[in-house]
């Protein structure tokens, strides 16, 4: 059996510089000793330049943590993800994300041998990548061109909703298809109703998107939204003029059951697409009807981008690495037990939901791959909201509460269509949340005093286009499977979620029954209240 990462030598050696030499250490007095800490503690990565230099860490904390990188076996983790292996172990498949923004001549790493040495299996499935990948970029010119749809309605839960959610929400700017986009994954009423109310069915398309079209979920939403369109004006019968045939397409491996419920127009995936890596996928179809092929094709080409720099980049200079392993290092080391996401742009408003499914599904675990118990903690709480609301909100908390909470700041250099006063005021107010963090206000009144020495990390895009969102996206996406990796759990299943699902079902069932027998007492009385009337 392979060592846990906290049996290693190298956690020990973290363990005692941490005790020795960084329980005490300042930000700022180490700027003021260091002056090569802003050159050694920052970098360009692919449309990404990240300053790490209001970090708790030394250049000698980041040559521990890449010492248990080594010893955690990190590098020939990374190799056997890329080489098509089952690192999803508790349900026996790959995790081959990154297959689909890989060009088909393997592009930025058809040098490496990693392309070369890829097994024929993976090889086939890039060919149907491309296959799949050309025929819904096909499809999403079509609706494009289609004037009397004025409508989109993506109807899906967990990745199948936040990735296309956040991608066609930050890429507004570009955005021209004249279309309106819908989101609808909570299974409350209130949401789908909402949204049918605003659309007509001539007018509209419903994107299905469940890989085995049975989430309870979705479902419930499709067959609602399939009901309501029927009722005002549509039709079964693929050749009346408003069909079913029409105005909905399945994003689902389930062809037989989207044909049963009417739909004939299907784009399928793979079981190594996890939900939340799928916005690359057919799921991504709501995206490329809003962007167009050429810029999906563009924020497959940053993810790529980034792709390649986590398989070739020195660990030292490796940004995935660098950020997974400052998060094993404050979240085992310093014990900061959550992460503040502060996105400094409105089209990243949705950003820090998705990042919350990403981590928290992927690396909240308690047993590692070997159903050992763990004897360290694992994800932090990632939460936040965009700035500048969030300064007016919780950032008071975040400089004068007692919790210490690392932030991490993302910020773009241009503005886009909306330049000028506001985009400038935007960017002074990130860069002064970030230093009044680190420096505090020292020399003041018990009430206005402010310790400082709170750590953040700056991101900066030159720009939110489609090959700098996906760029992004591709870097958390590392990130996550960096620090899995070094925890030794698996980052690609969740049963804790399958957990409440299957209980869902069973109080539905025993609803219909009205059998409580060995339910516990909370759940069977809330039960009762819930379905009787004279409660």
């Amino acid at each position: 059996m392979s060592v846990q990462c906290n049996e290693t030598a190298a956690w020990e050696a973290l363990a005692r510089h941490y005790q020795q030499d960084m329980a005490a250490f300042d930000i700022a007095q180490d700027f003021s000793a260091n002056p090569q800490r802003l050159s050694a503690l920052s970098q360009q990565a692919p449309y990404v330049f990240a300053d790490l230099s209001k970090n708790r860490i030394t250049s000698h904390t980041e040559q521990l943590l890449i010492a248990l990188a080594q010893e955690c076996r990190l590098p020939a983790q990374r190799e056997r993800m890329f080489a098509g292996a089952p690192v999803n172990s508790t349900e026996g498949r790959a995790a081959m994300h990154w297959l689909l923004r890989m060009p088909r001549d393997g592009g930025l790493l058809r040098e490496q041998a990693l392309v070369t040495a890829m097994a024929a299996p993976v090889r086939e499935a890039l060919e149907e990548v491309h296959d799949t990948l050309d025929a819904m970029l096909a499809l999403a010119e079509q609706v494009r061109a289609m004037p009397h749809i004025t409508d989109v309605v993506n109807i899906g839960i967990g990745g199948s909703h936040l990735g296309p959610e956040v991608v066609v929400n930050a890429l507004e700017d570009w955005c021209d298809s004249g279309k309106r986009f819908h989101f609808v994954s909570n299974v409350d009423g209130h949401e789908l109703g909402h949204v049918l109310s605003r659309v007509r069915p001539h007018s509209t398309l419903f994107l299905v998107a469940s890989k085995s079209f049975t989430t309870a979920e979705t479902m419930l939403n499709a067959h609602s939204a399939r009901t309501w369109f029927l009722a005002n004006g549509g039709s079964e019968d693929d050749s009346a003029e408003c069909a079913i045939a029409d105005h909905f397409v399945a994003l689902t491996t389930n062809v037989q059951a989207a044909a049963q419920f009417g739909i004939h127009r299907t784009l399928g995936f793979w079981d190594w697409v996890g939900g939340r890596y799928s916005l690359w996928s057919a799921i991504g179809l709501p995206i490329a009807i809003a962007v167009g092929a050429t810029h999906f094709r563009a924020l497959l080409a940053g993810a790529h981008a980034m792709d390649a720099h986590f398989v070739t980049a020195p660990l030292a200079r490796n940004l995935p690495v660098r950020m997974g392993l400052l998060d094993i290092w404050y979240r085992n080391f310093q014990g900061f037990g959550s992460r503040c996401i502060a996105p400094y742009s409105h089209g990243l408003r949705r950003l820090t939901a998705y990042l919350q499914q990403l981590e928290m599904e992927s690396n909240g675990k308690q047993v590692d791959t070997q159903g050992r118990p763990l004897g360290v903690a694992t994800s932090a709480v990632v939460w936040g909201e965009p700035g500048t609301n969030g300064q007016h909100a919780f950032f008071q908390m975040l400089h004068q509460g007692q919790d210490v909470i690392p932030v991490e700041f993302i910020a773009l250099r241009g503005g886009g269509k909306y330049l000028g006063a506001h985009h400038h005021s935007l960017l002074v107010n990130a860069v002064a949340q970030a230093q009044a963090l680190m420096v505090g206000r020292k020399n003041e009144s018990s009430e206005k005093y402010c310790p400082g020495n709170r750590p953040s990390s700056f991101l900066l895009l030159q720009q939110l286009d489609p090959a700098s969102l996906g760029a992004l996206i591709a870097l958390y996406e590392h990130r996550v499977f960096v620090t899995g990796a070094v925890w030794g759990i698996n980052s690609f299943d969740q049963w804790g979620v399958e957990l409440g699902k299957g209980l869902a079902r069973d109080l539905a069932a025993r609803q219909e029954r009205d059998d409580w027998q060995g339910v516990d007492a909370s759940t069977a009385g809330l039960m009762r209240r819930l379905i009787a009337a004279d409660i």
